[in-house]
């Protein structure tokens, strides 16, 4: 029966690095045919390898946060894990993650921390859990991730236990410069091709990905795009590795990953009875109140509450956990809350059905000792008045 697995497994992981092997292939096609009349300007370009003494791109402009204003993305309600490499150096590995097979480093870009897989096919990295077993329908997955010219897509691995066949399988989750696909075990691949327009700018800059299961459907986002639907996987899922084929000169590099477990504010058209919301999706730039544009996903759910809720008012409350000084986090919180106030008054919300207040890391609903917790304790709650 193990053979029988191993057979299985080893074609899913065949047809993905085919994939892979073959969009490569194109991008260096189009790379050579350039290389004639560009080579100095690619000379010049082709600076961002795993090498943290390697000079970093030019400091990428914010995305406007009108670009995500049909942007329907919410993530879980329950933050599981979410690394930013806060607690790391520059050079190590990263403390929070495990590292499976292959080569894998920090390395710094614009003055913040990604890590690159630098050597492996596939290089293979998971969170460190304490639990083995822990995404549960339904969840959500988001990190951001950074292209250079010629390196390949990472992976995201969705594990599971077969316990029909008795064996570990995993299906996949590809975002690619020009597609993102899902590859699964039963009989389930489906690929998505972005337009042209998308796909002309996109190495070195970072994007956004977000996926969301639940009830078997996954939908995978690309930016403000929602880009694949897989209707039904037909599969169960319980835990995450991320891989990648990386090399010195073409890493896959990733930062800022978030798994949380639930996803069901499913709150459209119906009547709002409960007594606040508590949402994490509402996310800004650290240590700072600018409002980050993948926010709009919970902030367009909150305008549609108060839309079909007319008789509802909210305060907004902002929370931090406890990172810096008590006075600090106060006045951080109260600008972030206004910050919401006021971006959700741009958004056609009437003043007098909103207030602003912040807590600090006064009002704390888990530990301030772990990732996990201080994530869950960073929040904005919508509470009734």
């Amino acid at each position: 029966m193990a053979s029988t697995g191993a057979v299985a497994q080893g074609g899913i992981l065949g047809k993905v690095k085919e994939k892979l092997k073959n969009k490569s292939s194109e991008e260096k096609d189009k790379s050579n045919e350039k290389t004639s009349t560009e080579k100095s300007d690619e000379s010049s370009n082709n600076n961002t390898t795993s090498n943290s003494n390697t000079e970093s791109p030019k400091q990428q402009e914010p995305t406007p946060i009108k670009t995500y204003q049909n942007y329907d993305f919410v993530p879980g309600d329950k933050i599981l894990f979410e690394d930013h490499f806060t607690d790391d150096a520059d050079g190590e590995f990263a403390t929070h993650w495990e590292l499976k097979s292959g080569q894998a480093v920090l390395n710094k870009m614009n003055g913040e921390l990604a890590l690159y897989l630098t050597d492996g096919n596939y290089a293979r990295v998971s969170p460190r859990m304490k639990v083995e077993k822990y995404l549960t329908d339904p969840f959500t997955i988001e990190y951001d991730l950074y292209f250079t010219p010629g390196s390949y897509a990472p992976i995201v691995m969705l594990k599971y236990y077969d316990k029909v066949e008795g064996f570990e399988r995993e299906s996949h989750v590809q975002v690619g410069r020009d597609f993102a696909s899902f590859s699964g075990n039963k009989g389930i691949e489906l690929t998505k091709n972005y337009t042209q327009e998308f796909t002309e700018s996109f190495d070195n800059k970072w994007h956004h990905v977000a996926i969301a299961f639940k009830n078997h459907q996954l939908k995978v986002y690309v930016d403000q795009y929602r880009m694949l639907v897989v209707p039904d996987t037909k599969e169960d899922f319980e835990s995450i590795e991320i891989a990648g084929i990386g090399s010195d000169q073409t890493p896959v590099i990733f930062k800022n990953v978030r798994v949380a477990s639930g996803g069901n504010m499913n709150i459209i058209g119906k009547k709002f009875t409960d007594g606040k919301i508590v949402t994490h999706g509402i996310n800004f730039d650290i240590d700072k109140s600018t409002i980050r544009p993948e926010s709009m996903g919970t902030l367009n759910m909150i305008v549609n509450v108060l839309k079909e809720n007319p008789d509802v008012k909210f305060e907004i409350g902002g929370h931090t956990d406890n990172t810096g000084t008590a006075a600090h986090n106060l006045i951080l919180s109260q600008q972030r809350a206004d910050a919401v106030k006021d971006q959700l008054l741009k958004m056609g919300v009437d003043a007098s059905r909103l207030t602003a207040k912040g807590y600090g890391n006064t009002k704390p609903i888990s530990d301030n000792t772990t990732l996990e917790g201080k994530a869950n304790n960073r929040r904005v709650e919508f509470v009734k008045m």
